[in-house]
């Protein structure tokens, strides 16, 4: 694993295996420090005598002493003098003394001298074993374990071995649900270790489902590594991934990119756009010059000049819009001409539509309504306009959600949106996820 690992535009910054390793040995593999206290972080070991052939020794391992059989001693003795020495007979010395070994602690003795040696080495497939052999020998606490833990999850991911590393990563979170570092490692190993994209974002969005556990909340670099990947390689699941990522973070630069996925991975229409849009303006996600040309265009040409003339005065008072400039001084002054007189109008248009009229009219006076913020008004008129015949139930209720969210009606909206269907429900949870988030 190098120091500083860029990834989709996202800087990990992580120790290298090695320096990691020798962290470990340093904590795990001391051969000639006495441990005094019982309380220390790691069970060193003290020889309490120096093994002589053909006889045993006492050593000290944490708050126990632990007698060695004569043959391990020589054995030890053996593999000590090669490591100190660094010779070539280290491998086989290492053999011998495992094979001397009989209980755990005598395998944790040896496996201390080959990480010790693996370090001296940079042998990254020797740190792996050793580090594996001292967890497996049970001698380790649990204040011990996710440490030594993520320094093998970090060594396998060094070695490629990505399933290996994922387990180990895992291991740590199970031992220390709270550890960063492991959470940010286990998805960068799913991410690289996966066989293609899509299996790489399944496994991202288990990662989110897994801490989102218990009312949790994910990190947000880890929903914008799997939105990332999903977005680059096209895939469907980037829908949900914005949708989940600016429920959790939903400051109006998320939403301006959440909704500027959801289009530029679908073709939407006039309505979409301008639905879409209007939910970018109640988020406070109007970014740029193309958000308020694209709204003006869209409420023009759906027969909405009060709602783009509305919009586009929003954008000069922030800035964003020069109403000098084309096309904004041809789309103001177009929606200036077309809504002359238009506000006036809508109180008996709302009375009318509610009385009366088709489907298709009534909604088009709701829509007139929501345009020039008469919210509550609009509901008013949307609830009318399910009943009348061939309504376009989806439409209306997408309409009736987005009217009831802005005028403050949580529930009701939330009850209206859940109730699209078809093609439409995408952009409604959009919505859902907007009401989620207002107080």
């Amino acid at each position: 694993m190098k120091s500083t690992l860029k990834m989709l535009g996202i800087v990990l910054v992580a120790s290298t295996a090695l320096a990691t390793a020798a962290q470990a040995q340093r904590d795990y593999g001391s051969t000639s420090q006495a441990t005094q206290n019982p309380q220390s972080r790691q069970p060193q070991q003290q020889e309490e005598k120096k093994p002589a052939k053909g006889g045993g020794a006492t050593v000290t391992l944490g708050d126990k002493k632990i007698k060695i059989s004569p043959e391990f001693a020589k054995a030890y003795q053996d593999l000590l003098a090669a490591v100190s020495a660094n010779d070539a007979t280290i491998s086989a010395k290492s053999q011998a003394a495992h094979a001397a070994a009989k209980t755990p602690e005598e395998h944790y003795l040896a496996a201390q001298l080959d990480l010790k040696a693996a370090v001296a080495a940079k042998n990254d497939a020797g740190i792996g074993t050793a580090l594996e052999t001292m967890i497996g020998s049970g001698l380790l606490d649990q204040q011990q374990l996710p440490a030594a833990y993520l320094s093998l999850g970090k060594t396998r991911y060094n070695l490629k071995q990505f399933p290996q590393a994922a387990t180990a990563f895992e291991k740590v979170l199970q031992l220390d649900p709270n550890n960063a570092e492991a959470k940010t490692l286990l998805d960068q190993t799913h991410v690289v270790g996966a066989a293609n994209p899509a299996e790489a974002v399944a496994l991202l969005q288990k990662s989110i489902a897994q801490q989102s556990a218990g009312g949790a909340k994910p990190p947000e670099d880890l929903y914008k590594r799997a939105l990332s990947t999903a977005y680059k390689a096209k895939l469907p699941a980037a829908v949900d991934i914005s949708r989940d990522w600016v429920s959790k973070y939903p400051t109006p630069g998320n939403w301006s990119d959440a909704i500027k996925i959801y289009r530029s991975l679908h073709d939407t229409d006039d309505q979409a756009t301008l639905d879409l849009l209007r939910l970018a303006r109640a988020a406070g996600a109007m970014k740029d010059e193309a958000d308020y040309d694209r709204y003006a265009y869209a409420a023009l040409t759906k027969g909405y000049p009060g709602e783009a003339k509305t919009v586009l005065e929003e954008g000069v008072k922030a800035g964003v819009v020069d109403p000098n400039k084309t096309p904004f001084k041809e789309e103001i002054a177009q929606a200036k001409q077309k809504a002359a007189g238009e506000e006036a109008t809508l109180d008996n248009a709302a009375k009318s539509a509610i009385a009366g009229g088709t489907a298709k009219s009534a909604l088009a006076n709701g829509d007139l309504l929501y345009g020039y913020g008469q919210y509550a008004k609009a509901a008013e008129v949307y609830r009318a306009t399910l009943k009348k015949p061939g309504a376009d139930a989806s439409l209306v209720n997408l309409h009736l959600g987005m009217a009831l969210a802005r005028s403050g009606d949580k529930a009701g909206a939330a009850a209206a949106l859940n109730a699209v269907t078809g093609p439409r429900a995408d952009i409604a949870k959009y919505w859902l996820a907007y009401v989620s988030t207002q107080s």
